[in-house]
């Protein structure tokens, strides 16, 4: 039969007790996805957007975390609920995993199979110790970079205990240095004038000006945030992180942790009486305090300090589509302000482009190695029941392909491909997200009426958008 296993019935357990000391010990998963996120959109696309367009078109970032943080946190509701990615949940539906499996694995592949963010990762490294952007001679040099780049993904998730955890302790460290070098040349070098002109532009809802780059608004509408794959891979990282029922689901371990961990292919779920709605009502609070206060609030204010930045000291109407936001700041700071900031700049822009290199990179391989383990019994079999042998032969598989395809593009042009797709992902799943949420969830776990109405919203305006852009390529 084309469905999966029914979910057997298990207990919930509590989570630790809410305080400020277990809330920094128990969220992580916004961590992960900050980092991740902050490099395409808030680096990239959105300074290139308010440079060009004017800081007004800045509202588009505000519509698009909200969305995509009511996005998220149903699609972790049915993660703690059943222990089991929304992606699983997915493929319980009509007409079920054969379809759904391959369906996703494809959005996976054509959203995040070009690496966008490993050039330019390598672009900052080279240009810190050679004192210079790269030009056409220096191609050799540039290709070799990158290529460690891209191996370097590689052999850093071979560490730790599990995948999920490693990927954690990175994402902080990167997160605190990139948040504190933003706000320290915010305050001290933005005029303060500027800093209001700014946040006025997220809230000034209104019209798209004529001629605007339409592939460039679908990619910032995306990529402000998360977008698509990203912000279905969130429930994945819950899931390892063992938020309620997924404590029972197990993890990916790493290739060198001592404890070879298993994750069960389909999940559980828990009965419905007092206890366990008030363990679901604890589990909440630490799941909307890491998806609101820790990751929307963090892109709100990544997309803010990077946008406050780059308009600030690039000429308004500046195209950054080639120049690139981060190395126009660099050259700028070091001339006018400390030689200094030629190293500091770069050095942040390349752990801002190498955390989503890192992140996009897991995401895909986190997704499709899920995808198959909950969808194919042959897959199982094929690795011996072994989750973290699919894990590294699909790392390894897509890092060789990244070696090859990489120098396809900028990192704006699949930065734009990348939001693009995202925008499609974010449409289809937004529908499958409310069917899921209101015909597999108990009726005491299900959304409220304003939720389901955010789904479609979601659904409707990433729908409508993509349908623009390609309209827009076509005409």
């Amino acid at each position: 039969m084309n469905t999966l296993p029914p979910w057997e019935t298990r207990d919930l357990p509590a989570p630790p007790p809410f305080s400020a000391r277990n809330l920094f010990r128990v969220i992580g998963p916004g961590a992960i996805l900050l980092a991740t996120s902050i490099g395409g959109g808030e680096w990239l696309v959105g300074p290139a957007m308010g440079v060009q367009y004017g800081q007004g078109m800045l509202w588009i970032a505000t519509v698009a975390i909200v969305l995509q943080v009511l996005f998220n946190l149903e699609a972790v509701r049915y993660t703690l609920y059943t222990g089991e990615p929304i992606v699983t949940g997915f493929m319980r539906l009509r007409p079920g995993p054969k379809f759904w499996a391959p369906f996703y694995a494809l959005l996976c592949v054509v959203q995040l199979g070009l690496p966008a963010l490993a050039a330019g990762s390598a672009t900052t490294v080279f240009a810190t110790f050679a004192g210079r952007m790269p030009s056409g001679d220096d191609s050799g040099a540039l290709a070799l970079v990158t290529y460690g780049i891209i191996a370097s993904a590689f052999v850093l998730l071979l560490f730790g205990d599990t995948i999920e955890r490693t990927l954690e302790y990175v994402s902080w460290t990167m997160v605190v240095y990139i948040f504190g070098f933003l706000t320290l040349v915010n305050v001290f070098f933005v005029p303060a004038g500027h800093w209001g002109s700014t946040l006025v532009g997220f809230f000034s809802v209104g019209t798209l000006p004529s001629g605007i780059d339409l592939t460039l608004v679908g990619a910032l509408a995306a990529s402000a945030a998360s977008g698509g794959v990203g912000n279905l891979a969130i429930s994945n990282w819950f899931r390892d992180k063992g938020f309620g029922m997924g404590a029972h689901a197990g993890a990916i371990s790493s290739a060198t942790s001592a404890k070879v961990r298993t994750v069960a292919p389909t999940g559980s779920v828990f009965r419905i009486d007092g206890a366990s709605l008030r363990r679901w009502k604890q589990w909440l609070k630490y799941v909307h305090a890491d998806q609101i206060w820790l990751w929307a609030v963090g892109c709100f204010v990544g997309m803010y300090l990077n946008v406050n930045l780059a308009t600030s000291v690039v000429p308004a109407g500046t195209d950054l589509s080639q120049i690139g936001a981060g190395a126009y700041q660099a050259e700028y700071m070091a001339q006018n302000l400390w030689t200094g900031f030629w190293f500091l700049a770069l050095l942040n822009g390349f752990w801002v482009l190498f955390s989503t290199h890192l992140g996009n990179t897991e995401i895909l391989v986190r997704m499709t190695t899920d995808i198959l383990w909950a969808g194919s019994p042959g897959v199982r079999g094929l690795v011996r029941n072994h989750v973290r042998t699919l894990y590294y032969a699909l790392f390894l598989l897509f890092t060789v392909w990244s070696a090859y395809v990489v120098r396809w593009g900028t990192a704006m042009e699949l930065m734009k491909w990348l939001g693009n797709i995202a925008g499609l992902v974010l449409a289809i799943s937004s529908v499958q997200l409310l069917l899921v949420n209101t015909r597999l969830l108990p009726k005491e776990l299900q959304p409220p009426l304003w939720r389901k109405l955010a789904l479609v919203a979601c659904a409707v305006g990433y729908g409508s958008l993509f349908v623009a852009v390609v309209g827009s390529l076509l005409s």
